[in-house]
């Protein structure tokens, strides 16, 4: 199991049956920290909350949340009134239907966790709906409530593991309306044999060869201007020529894929 806290308590409401577990982030970001400083000095910003009406700076035990109406009214909202929500999902994910995978929209997907079994009861029910997603080849979507909402969510397994994903709602996913060229854009053959040849030897690039080049690099002028340095020159930008015609550009990429290798 990963040592790491939990961010949520709860069970797995699978029929009758509920499984005690424990929501655990399955991924991490490993973006560059920068932070936020004065250009003149150096100094660190700092980002303050001041109350409005008494135009003084308060403490994090000062604040609570509020709801907003139209009107501009503040309702407060405590962190009782949210544990009595009168819906059953407050403490629970509650699974509410089995679908394929592949029906599932991936402009759906959000945050990915891990659920580990509560308690020693939880092992069996947890290994029960783990081997029935397995068997069925479908995931099971289901409804829990997180940070203050609602939300909807995919159970599936990840080698010994149920993972799951957050899911936007379906109404939360925009239409494309109108952004692709017209149906009277014409493809030819010939286009669609090399784009074919391109994709099959950018192919042999596994995900696990991929790297955030981007991170390394800011890393490495980190490093030269803490030393002291001269910063490491970036490369010369690619010379724009003649436009290519589509056919000739995916035969020349394809030869470069290939001898890359």
């Amino acid at each position: 199991m990963l040592h790491v806290r939990s961010i949520w308590n709860g069970v797995v409401s699978f029929g009758l049956v509920r499984i005690p577990i424990k929501l655990v982030n399955a991924t991490e970001s490993r973006a560059v920290p920068f932070r936020e400083i004065h250009t003149e000095d150096g100094g660190r910003i700092r980002h303050r909350k001041f109350c409005e009406l008494e135009d003084r700076e308060v403490t994090a035990r000062e604040i609570s949340r509020g709801y907003e109406e139209s009107d501009g009214t503040i309702i407060p909202i405590t962190d009782e009134d949210l544990s009595r929500l009168p819906i059953p999902t407050a403490k629970t994910i509650e699974i509410v239907t089995f679908v394929p995978e592949e029906q599932i929209d991936p402009l759906q997907m959000g945050s990915a966790y891990y659920l580990a079994a509560g308690r020693a009861p939880a092992a069996r029910p947890y290994a029960l709906l783990r081997e029935a997603l397995r068997r069925s080849n479908r995931v099971a979507v289901a409804k829990y409530a997180l940070r203050g909402r609602e939300r909807l969510g995919m159970l599936r397994v990840v080698g010994d593991t149920i993972a799951l994903h957050g899911l936007l709602w379906p109404d939360e996913v925009r239409a494309p309306d109108g952004l692709a060229p017209g149906a009277d854009v014409a493809v030819h053959d010939r286009e669609l044999d090399l784009a074919g040849a391109l994709m099959d030897a950018l192919g042999e690039v596994g995900l696990e060869d991929l790297r955030d080049e981007y991170r390394e690099a800011v890393e490495e002028v980190v490093a030269a201007k803490i030393s002291g340095e001269a910063l490491p020159e970036p490369p010369e930008p690619e010379r724009t020529g003649r436009v290519l015609d589509l056919v000739t550009a995916l035969e020349r990429s394809v030869q470069a894929v290939r001898e890359s290798r």
